[in-house]
């Protein structure tokens, strides 16, 4: 799949915060090179097998990511720091951009997908067995 939109995203963003985006957009992929970069909601995401794993936005005073309620709930202590809602995070842009506890957060979603897509392939074949 082209990475044209998530180009474009980054380069019709503020010029401040577009240093930050491709760092995030690099810190992901190098989480999970396998991923597809698309466009939903308006803003990049990452996918893997056709779900999503991760969507990240720019704003004027922070960088929104969203990592699901599961990602925001297994690093509630790290992410308590910041501002946030279920399945997001709000990263001031006042404040260093924490990309480890990221990629921490990419990792966990990746293991996560992969964890419910084999738990769906065992249900597949269980039945197909019946």
């Amino acid at each position: 799949m082209s990475t044209k939109p998530i180009d474009e995203y980054i380069s019709n963003s503020p010029a401040e915060i577009q240093p930050i985006l491709k760092k995030l957009r690099a810190t992901i992929k190098k989480s999970v090179p396998r991923a597809v970069e698309t466009i939903n909601y308006g803003i990049p995401t990452f996918q893997l097998e056709g779900k999503n794993l991760v969507h990240f936005a720019g704003f004027k005073e922070h960088i929104g990511f969203y990592p699901t309620p599961s990602g925001i709930e297994k690093f509630k202590k790290e992410l308590s720091a910041y501002e946030g809602a279920k399945g997001s995070v709000k990263f001031p842009l006042n404040k260093p951009i924490p990309y480890a506890l990221i990629t921490k957060i990419v990792q966990f979603r990746v293991k996560e997908h992969l964890a419910k897509s084999a738990a769906k392939g065992k249900k597949i074949t269980a039945k197909s067995k019946a």
